[in-house]
């Protein structure tokens, strides 16, 4: 099986930065494609970015587009560069998991982590 453990989230001003993280362990960790989706109150679960098991390859979503940047370092942990932030991007974020390949639906992804709020003030 494979843990996720988020940390960077914390309350900003609009135009802010803030850098999420997620390590992961668990059996074979290198073979796993892994996203980040969030989700605000009283709206749907939204992906957000992508990254593909090497690293090579990243998928994401219009709102966060030339904003956000999703990275992997050499071992097992995944990032979320966040700019330009702005209340619209109040919301809980999580980070996921699946085997091979990255997917924008939420369903399919098998592991996640706890979740962190990122909160960003007017």
């Amino acid at each position: 099986q494979v843990q996720l453990l988020e940390s960077g989230g914390g309350l900003v001003q609009a135009g802010d930065s803030l850098r999420l993280s997620c390590t992961a362990s668990g059996r074979a960790t290198d073979n796993y494609a892994m996203a980040w989706f969030r989700q605000a109150p009283g709206k749907e679960r939204e992906f957000v970015a992508a990254v593909s098991r090497n690293g090579g390859s990243t998928l994401y979503g219009d709102s966060v587009k030339g904003r956000f940047t999703i990275s992997r370092d050499n071992a097992n942990t995944v990032y979320l560069q966040m700019n330009s932030l702005t209340p619209d991007d109040t919301a809980v974020y999580a980070c996921a998991a699946r085997l091979i390949s990255y997917s924008v639906a939420w369903r399919s992804y098998n592991y996640w982590g706890q979740g962190t709020q990122v909160t960003v003030s007017s």
